[in-house]
């Protein structure tokens, strides 16, 4: 059976982090780390007495998913990627997973808008984002996306020859763009989504960070995803 490590990147989500870590399939997984994005409130401490591993990194969204995939153990070949805010559900780690422990994938990601979503879990324009990005990525890529939710699995080793850059929120939507790219072997599967248990939401919560955000992505699509796919050798 392959060895997984859990990443969590966490910016002041003392509200939800320990049941987050608490909710961990602790005999599935070889390890579950949290990341530190600068929290002021004490999420690192709630993670590390709820028995995550706590590192720290530099401000970033991507910056801290970069972080934890470094200092993953070198035993682990799967590694799998979620909020710390509660909304993403461990539940459903086994059939993300699956496709990459049975050989059939490289990457698997969960997509919430084929899943059940909890009431008021997602805003009408996180939905049309995912919409809008998945089928920019089918015309130029050939790849059919619809999301880009924070729970996702890779190989390791794919993540590494991917060679990730950004740093911010586009960081989600890099790895897809690449594991197109990179021809990477590629599922989607329906995963559960729920409302965060605490706090506000560092993307959706207000219009400038909305904004930021929707900049920052699109940025990330135009410079690194609407160029096609090469062609196989």
């Amino acid at each position: 059976m392959s060895q997984i490590s859990i990443v969590i990147p966490a910016l002041n989500e003392s509200g939800s982090i320990g049941s987050v870590v608490s909710e961990m399939p602790w005999q599935r997984i070889a390890e579950c780390i949290v990341v530190d994005n600068g929290s002021t409130d004490g999420t690192g401490a709630i993670a590390a007495a709820a028995g995550a591993r706590v590192i720290e990194s530099p401000r970033g969204y991507g910056a801290a998913c970069h972080a934890g995939s470094v200092a993953a153990l070198a035993a682990s070949d799967i590694l799998v990627f979620m909020d710390g805010d509660g909304s993403d559900i461990v539940a459903g780690l086994d059939r993300l997973v699956g496709p990459i422990e049975q050989g059939e994938a490289d990457f698997v990601i969960g997509s919430r808008l084929r899943g059940n979503r909890e009431p008021g879990s997602m805003l009408p324009s996180q939905v049309f984002a995912g919409w809008m990005v998945g089928w920019l990525l089918w015309l130029t890529q050939g790849v059919r996306y619809t999301d880009m939710g924070s729970f996702r699995a890779i190989r390791r080793s794919a993540l590494e020859q991917s060679h990730m850059s950004e740093m911010t929120y586009g960081w989600n939507l890099e790895m897809q763009i690449k594991a197109c790219q990179h021809r990477l072997r590629i599922q989607e599967i329906p995963v559960d989504y729920r409302c965060r248990l605490a706090g506000t939401s560092k993307v959706s919560g207000d219009l400038a960070a909305s904004v930021r955000a929707a900049v920052r992505i699109l940025d990330v699509l135009f410079r690194t995803g609407l160029s096609r796919r090469p062609k196989r050798a």
